[in-house]
């Protein structure tokens, strides 16, 4: 049966292939070839296993009773291979919320005892598949959950293939100007782009008051406005990119902390995304707001840990910490 973990209001249904491979839905037995093959079975198994069918909806607008689909593992012993299907059917290249919930599957299921690489497979053109996430048994603060090895962070419309972006300056560093998201606020002039895996835009305001709610975001105007600069055709624009971006507002409130908003390509507003988190320490680390070493990211659904590795003037590493458990 499918099992579904709240990662700090993030919350994913875990379902093996032999799984809903016996609901009829064929997904290969190859990680692989289930990428490849993705239009043929992912939006079955997203009407199958995440829609509210005869349960009570939550007090939410969303059409789904999850954020999205983990569909693995494909083998019994690591490293273990994983799908993440959006709620649209699409395939993501990675999700720390969704990997955090993914090590606790497998920790519940006796697979993982240990830290191991997963591998997530999908089927984008402009990120490398199979990307590998090591995740790692961990306490922190007194709290049992998984220290997730996001590697290096890469900065800069090149990074996530950004198209027809303008500069913008924010103290001594360039940042980038995505216009769509200027004429639907005036503070959201100055964003950073950076991929950790997947790719993400964040946005940098001066004060918590610009950052928008994931109520506002929910209203159908704004809603429209968003996807089309977040979703990938035929969702949205596909611009500034073409396969699609994460974005993100983040303010810094003081110290290693700072606070976030989060709006996923292919979702929707989210009440916390690990991958979000790393990219708005990375970008904050950037524009100088925050020191390597430990910074919070503070979302609706919770605060995320995230570890910045640095020497010198470069940033070598971003690892986040998550916890996840089934959701009741």
């Amino acid at each position: 049966m499918t099992l579904f973990y709240d990662a700090r209001g993030n919350i994913y249904g875990v379902a093996s292939p032999d799984y809903l491979r016996s609901r009829g839905i064929a997904v290969p037995e190859c990680a692989d070839r289930a990428a490849s093959t993705r239009k043929e079975w992912a939006a079955l198994a997203i009407a199958s296993e995440c829609e509210w069918g005869t349960l009570p909806r939550a007090a939410t607008p969303k059409a789904h009773r999850c954020d999205g689909l983990l569909v693995g593992p494909f083998q019994s012993a690591p490293p273990f291979d994983v799908l993440i299907v959006n709620t649209d059917g699409t395939l993501a290249e990675r999700s720390g919320n969704g990997l955090t919930i993914f090590s606790q599957a497998l920790t519940d299921q006796g697979l993982m005892t240990q830290g191991c690489e997963l591998q997530v497979h999908h089927d984008k053109q402009d990120s490398v598949s199979v990307l590998v996430t090591y995740s790692q048994p961990a306490i922190f603060e007194q709290v049992a959950g998984f220290w997730l090895a996001l590697g290096r962070p890469s900065f800069g419309p090149a990074a996530v293939a950004a198209t027809g972006t303008g500069a913008a300056t924010l103290g001594q560093c360039e940042f980038s100007h995505v216009a769509a998201l200027a004429a639907i606020d005036p503070q959201w002039a100055v964003s950073q782009f950076v991929r950790v895996g997947n790719p993400h835009c964040v946005t940098l305001v001066e004060h918590a008051q610009a950052l928008p709610d994931n109520q506002s975001m929910q209203q159908p105007a704004l809603f429209e406005s968003l996807r089309a600069i977040a979703f990938a055709p035929p969702g949205g624009r596909g611009q500034p990119c073409l396969t699609g971006i994460n974005l993100q507002w983040a303010a810094h409130a003081s110290g290693n902390r700072v606070i976030a908003r989060v709006f996923e390509r292919g979702e929707g507003p989210t009440a916390s995304s690990g991958t979000s988190a790393s990219a708005v320490a990375c970008a904050a680390w950037r524009a100088g707001w925050v020191d390597a070493g430990e910074v919070a990211v503070v979302m609706p659904g919770g605060t995320v840990p995230v570890r910045l590795q640095c020497q010198a003037e470069t940033l070598l590493s971003v690892s986040l910490f998550g916890t996840a458990c089934v959701q009741a």
